[in-house]
């Protein structure tokens, strides 16, 4: 699902260049769960930026869902981005004048679905994320865990084939962070996905298929599978 080789970022800051990644390499395989964890300011938000076609890397190339990402015109991202990945950030980011079940449905009007058909649609997704009772609800009237899930329901509608979390619950309690996670876990199996999970929260990593630590630039085997 995603091949990257000899990945390199540079910015330029006021202090000389900022290199994150030094060749980096990384396969994630069709229906994996994979955690990436590293400390604060090693690159892991950068690097999902990266494979979903946000920002471009200095060097290298990457390979998401079968696209060259890096070759694609700002245009064809967008629209590769709105069919082939799905999004979950620490904060929700959800619309507050729009209803649950409006900002669920945006990225299928954004596709040029019909709203009734695009409304129907997200309507089956509040349901799989049990929110059916609050679609009418606005943001600001749902709890931080109901948010965070109407997030990864709008994340889902269109039927990506590759999720890319980003710390999704290091807003919330450990308790809600757990059902959050569930919620993740389950959809990532019965929808089939492929799915990168950034965390630094070391029970939630444990539970996905393999974790890899990005430090000093480069990713590597961390967890039960490292001290094998």
């Amino acid at each position: 699902m995603i091949e990257v080789r000899g990945l390199e970022k540079t910015y330029r800051t006021a202090r000389g260049a900022l290199t994150l990644f030094h060749g980096l390499d990384l396969e994630i395989f069709p229906g994996e769960l994979v955690a990436i964890v590293g400390q604060s300011g090693a690159g892991k938000s950068t690097l999902l930026h990266i494979l979903g076609a946000l920002d471009a890397p200095t060097a290298g190339t990457v390979h998401c869902a079968s696209t060259n990402v890096a070759s694609l015109s700002q245009r064809e991202a967008a629209v590769f981005r709105n069919r082939e990945i799905g999004y979950v950030w620490q904060f929700h980011y959800l619309l507050p004048e729009f209803s649950a079940l409006e900002n669920v449905a945006m990225p299928l009007l954004a596709r040029g679905l019909a709203r009734r058909e695009a409304l129907a649609v997200a309507a089956t997704w509040l349901k799989e994320v049990d929110l059916e009772d609050r679609s009418e609800h606005r943001p600001g009237e749902l709890s931080g865990g109901e948010q965070q899930r109407v997030a990864l329901a709008r994340a889902l509608v269109g039927g990506p084939r590759l999720l890319l979390a980003d710390e999704p619950t290091g807003d919330l309690d450990e308790m809600t962070a757990g059902k959050v996670f569930s919620l993740l876990e389950r959809l990532h199996t019965t929808h089939g996905l492929t799915s990168i999970v950034v965390t630094h929260n070391p029970d939630l990593a444990a539970r996905c298929t393999r974790t890899l630590r990005l430090e000093s630039g480069r990713l590597t085997v961390a967890g039960a599978a490292a001290r094998a």
